[in-house]
């Protein structure tokens, strides 16, 4: 897979503006870890966050992966407070164009709580488990 990013910022404006935004002028974006094979799938999936067409934008013109924080109101770039950035691999759409896939080469952990990834809960010999342990102390990540 080649890799296509930074873009152009005509052609991250193009990408953008054929994407369907809710009504908050948002959309889902899932990022998964790239792991090296030929179609660029199989990695885990890390997080799920919101894009607006800044975003978008940014994330593709810089290659480093920006999201929308609704509780802030304002572009998050992943790694910002943390350093633990996201850097695009891939940028892909699904068939309704209303929600983004990133693959991404994950540097560090992807969840605020200190885990590699945000899908840590799991229903375990009839039990919620957590099913992952918490590698970077939250306190260690933001300070």
């Amino acid at each position: 897979m080649s890799n296509d990013y930074p873009t152009s910022d005509a052609l991250a404006a193009k990408v953008a503006d054929q994407l369907s935004y809710n009504a908050d002028g948002l959309i889902a974006a899932i990022a998964q870890q790239q792991d090296g094979d030929s179609d660029g799938l199989g990695g885990e999936i890390l997080m799920m966050a919101w894009m607006n067409r800044d975003a978008v934008i940014e994330t593709l013109t810089t290659g480093r992966v920006c999201y929308f924080s609704r509780s802030r109101s304002k572009l998050w770039r992943k790694g910002e407070s943390s350093g633990q950035v996201q850097s695009l691999i891939d940028f892909r759409w699904d068939c309704d164009s209303d929600t983004v896939l990133v693959l991404v080469d994950q540097k560090g952990v992807a969840c605020h709580t200190g885990r590699r990834n945000c899908f840590y809960k799991s229903v375990r010999g009839g039990n919620v488990t957590n099913i992952a342990e918490v590698e970077v102390s939250p306190d260690d990540l933001y300070g």
